[in-house]
């Protein structure tokens, strides 16, 4: 099927709300194929707080496809080998070396270097040969790059200290309603479609569903930190999930300078200022070494509360969801930023599809259908489970009532059964190319 030339081109103009990785990454991508896409947000600047940095292996085709991979790796990038589940630390309630296991010893784990290193990826209508290992590159870092390949390359636009009030839309297009900077002065912002990739308390989705979002809040509270600390001292592998269910946390490399994000577990219901009090004590029951604040260099501190939630729809009419926006998981296992880039991913196929010619409006309601199955059947029930093994109350017995972690120790000696288990979460993708009008001609 012929393209349509620019001027029959079935829409002009993606409004995007939030300039955060979904939103940026999806203008990167609408961009790249020659989309315009104009991003609203509320904010003076790039989120600079820490957030996720761990980015797993559904993600990376679209790294890919945005052309970015290589430039991850060049602003100080990791690929991420060696992941594990450990066993606690005495917390001065048990005896050193009573606890029945090796304090800090290994339950399980595996490398993915030698299964996920170059894996063969059907996209975009070819297979290439990816790296699907974890990649890392600080949140704060890759939005910057995203924004710069977005504006100065491709020439997508965004309008900073734009806050979104309302949405509306009609035959003929989408728009925003937005208070601009301090004066709040308020104006509206048109195009063909409204995405909202504004997070958790987005303003799209409140437009469309008010103050519904079902789903639960988990009655813990998380702490995340960016902290200098040598763990590569004690032995520990790129990425460590320690089972407590008290002090459970993750250690995982940022850089290869010895910067870690350490996210753990508090108390809930107390002040910030409570909780940054309370993080050395934290630090020296359940780091290894016991280190004192001396020891260590803690650049950033963020807590924040864990949710599962799914908005009822991800598309009404022109206006549609994708992200933290849409969905939200606890961040164990990383399936909350992973899977909002497979959603962008998605939301791309489907809007490129439309742009070409290759496919009518009717794909945004597949897009809604296939994204809340995906987190229903993959994200949700994974990603509970994920915090259940990390925070469980019966550390040395986990393994023997855990599947998953079974088939981890199986996967030492069987590098079959290891890439069935890493290649897994590849599910969570789903190919809406295949919708397309010409899909499955020759």
């Amino acid at each position: 099927m012929p393209e349509p030339t620019p001027e029959k081109r079935p829409f002009s103009k993606i409004l995007i709300v939030g300039a955060g990785p979904s939103g940026l990454l999806l203008a990167l991508l609408l961009s790249k194929h020659g989309i315009p896409t104009h991003i609203l947000e509320a904010a003076s600047h790039l989120d600079p707080q820490p957030r996720a940095a761990h980015y797993g292996a559904p993600a990376i085709p679209e790294f890919y496809r945005a052309g970015i991979i290589e430039k991850m790796a060049e602003r100080g990038g990791l690929v991420l080998g060696g992941m594990c589940w450990r066993y606690p630390q005495a917390d001065g309630e048990e005896e050193e070396g009573k606890a029945g296991y090796e304090e800090h010893g290994i339950v399980a784990g595996f490398d993915a270097g030698q299964v996920m290193r170059e894996v063969e990826v059907e996209l975009d209508g070819g297979k290439k040969k990816m790296d699907l290992r974890t990649h890392c590159l600080a949140l704060q870092e890759l939005d910057q790059l995203m924004l710069e390949e977005v504006t100065e390359r491709y020439g997508g636009t965004v309008a900073w200290e734009h806050r979104v009030v309302g949405v509306g839309q009609d035959d003929e297009g989408a728009w925003c309603e937005v208070e601009v900077g301090e004066s709040k002065e308020k104006k509206v912002v048109r195009g063909d479609y409204v995405v909202g990739c504004d997070g958790a308390n987005s303003a799209v989705r409140r437009a469309l569903f008010g103050e519904e979002f079902p789903g639960f809040t988990w009655d813990a509270q998380i702490i995340a930190t960016n902290t200098y600390y040598p763990f590569e001292k004690y032995g520990w592998w790129d990425a460590n999930f320690i089972i407590h269910p008290e002090h459970f946390f993750m250690a995982a490399k940022l850089t290869s300078t010895g910067l870690y994000r350490i996210t753990y577990g508090e108390t809930p219901n107390l002040t910030h200022s409570q909780y940054l009090s309370r993080q050395p004590h934290k630090f020296h029951t359940i780091l290894p070494g016991h280190p004192l604040p001396s020891d260590y260099q803690t650049i950033n501190f963020s807590p924040y509360r864990m949710h599962q939630r799914c908005a009822p729809k991800f598309r009404v009419g022109r206006v549609l969801l994708a992200a933290d926006a849409a969905h939200l998981c606890n961040p164990w296992g990383g399936l909350g930023i992973t899977g909002g880039f497979v959603d962008v991913g998605g939301l791309y196929e489907c809007l490129s599809g439309i742009w070409d010619g290759k496919a009518d409006e009717g794909i945004l309601e597949v897009y809604s259908e296939k994204r809340i199955e995906k987190w229903k059947t993959i994200i949700d029930p994974i990603s509970q489970e994920n915090f259940r093994r990390v925070s469980d109350r019966e550390p040395g017995t986990r393994l023997e009532r855990d599947g998953f972690l079974q088939l981890l120790k199986r996967g030492e000696t069987d590098q079959v059964l290891l890439k069935e288990l890493l290649m897994g979460p590849m599910e969570v993708r789903y190919d809406f190319t295949q919708h397309y009008h010409d899909a499955g001609k020759k």
